[in-house]
């Protein structure tokens, strides 16, 4: 059974104020006000990571059944009325959705919107860069595992690590905030905890690892297979020597952050298995087919694609978000006995 936290009267909880007519915040029953949203736009991807997808698959959702951009940037609109203020593109790989920038500006024209961010392996990402800057982006996350062809081939089961480094270089190059994502297989790439972290250190980029979750379409994850942040941690410390933690700038972050006594660079580890962050979690996902659901974990999912197809109100949208937001758990509870992993694989439901 999930753990329960505190619940408190949602109706205590005030509005903020934005220069649009505003719909009441979208607050959990344990209190939670969800200001970040996370929209996937195409469960395509051009490589196969083992935590994430198949080696093979048989189909991607066809042009029809994604939610279309005009669509995205309805729904988005509607939850920025109700306080959302932070937006992050996924996939899949989100930059093979063609003409992903065009997005990028509808979004930036929403007021009350603070941050515009992607999440990418940043195969595709050298010759777009400039266009998804000049369109708005402000945020960038990039995956990279490991400095190693051959391990990257073993986890990705592709060949493109030096696209994925000519997309780094890029990014490092523009005005975007950008940052490292890590994801470490105990038998695969523990070994290069030390090296992407000095990598990191001479762009000045922070690397985030983050922990082995069980959301693998193949369905392989083992408790022996995941690497803690805790593990990491000191593991790192015995070679830089000792960390600092870094004070939340949002409670609300996943990560927890340290610094190096040298100032360069930064670390964070990301622990939903070992260290559950759920009581802060303020995120809603919005999948490439259009619904929208509360826990990467969770098992229920809300339409609002049909919704947007039918040209529904904005009430209708928000009201759809806001049972949405009421239905979350406590919990991811990965923890308990009784835990089963979603339907859905990762690559899915958006990263």
């Amino acid at each position: 059974m999930l753990e329960e936290m505190p619940r408190i009267n949602a109706s205590s909880i005030a509005t903020q104020p934005t220069s649009e007519p505003t719909f009441p915040p979208l607050v959990d029953s344990f209190g939670r006000t969800h200001e970040s949203l996370r929209v996937s736009v195409t469960d395509a991807c051009n490589i196969r990571c083992r935590y994430c997808m198949p080696e093979s698959v048989l189909g991607f959702l066809p042009q029809h059944r994604l939610l279309s951009f005009d669509a995205i940037a309805r729904v988005v609109s509607v939850m920025v009325q109700a306080g959302v203020r932070k937006v992050r593109l996924t996939g899949g790989e989100p930059l093979m959705r063609p003409k992903l920038e065009l997005l990028v500006e509808k979004l930036r024209g929403l007021s009350g919107l603070d941050q515009i961010a992607m999440t990418t392996n940043a195969m595709m990402l050298a010759e777009k860069i400039h266009a998804l800057e000049a369109a708005g982006l402000t945020h960038i996350n990039i995956s990279l595992d490991t400095l190693r062809e051959e391990a990257f081939k073993a986890i990705s089961r592709r060949e493109g690590l030096d696209s994925v480094l000519e997309g780094i270089d890029a990014a490092v190059s523009s005005k975007l905030q950008v940052r490292l994502n890590a994801l470490l297989l105990r038998e695969l790439n523990f070994q290069d905890c030390i090296p992407l972290v000095e990598f990191a250190r001479e762009r000045n980029l922070f690397i985030r690892f983050i922990e082995f979750m069980p959301l693998d379409a193949d369905r392989q994850w083992s408790q022996n297979q995941v690497v803690s942040g805790e593990e990491v941690r000191k593991h790192l410390e015995e070679h830089f020597g000792s960390l600092h933690a870094i004070e939340r700038k949002d409670s609300a972050q996943p990560s927890s952050d340290f610094g190096f006594e040298d100032g360069k660079g930064g670390v964070g580890f990301i622990d939903p298995v070992s260290k559950p962050f759920c009581q802060a979690c303020n995120r809603l996902r919005l999948t490439a087919d259009g619904k929208l659901r509360n826990c990467l974990f969770g098992k229920q999912e809300w339409d609002v694609k049909s919704a947007c197809d039918s040209n529904a109100s904005d009430q209708v949208i928000y009201d759809i978000a806001a049972e949405c937001t009421r239905n979350k758990y406590a919990s991811h509870g990965i923890a308990h006995v009784d835990f089963k992993p979603p339907q859905r694989a990762m690559y899915q439901i958006g990263g």
